[in-house]
């Protein structure tokens, strides 16, 4: 076991669940190899059963890679689709403007507030 990584040994910052990995075989009555990329190459690839859980698939999550323009360097751009609300963020002496913007390739709940004057600014075909 020496040099092997290990999950869970009461660390602060280790991760609950790391991924959701396909199970090769099942090794006794309470344990399962799973099928782990290279990068994790040095840990131990037999979970017991209580360390696993069942990966759920949600098609709202999937995105659909074709539509989507993949740079070198492996990073997209993520474009507005439109503007779903307005707000105004009272400070004690201002007011400032937000807005609500559902972005391409997201759904609705992925959407998030930004100030409406940078979204004017790098975007003006959204407020036609």
């Amino acid at each position: 076991m020496k040099g092997v990584k290990r999950f869970g040994k009461s660390r602060k910052l280790s991760p609950s669940y790391v991924g959701h990995f396909e199970i090769s075989e099942r090794v006794g009555s309470v344990a399962y190899r799973l099928i782990l990329p290279s990068h994790m190459s040095g840990v131990h690839n037999v979970f017991h059963i209580s360390s696993l859980r069942k990966y759920i698939a949600d098609e709202a999550q999937k995105i659909s890679t074709e539509s989507i323009y993949i740079q070198q360097d492996l990073t997209f751009v993520e474009e507005p689709e439109k503007i779903i609300d307005y707000d105004v963020k009272q400070l004690r002496s201002r007011e400032i403007p937000y807005v609500k913007v559902m972005w391409k390739h997201g759904s609705e709940k992925d959407a998030t507030w930004e100030k409406e004057s940078e979204m004017r600014e790098s975007y003006p075909h959204l407020f036609d």
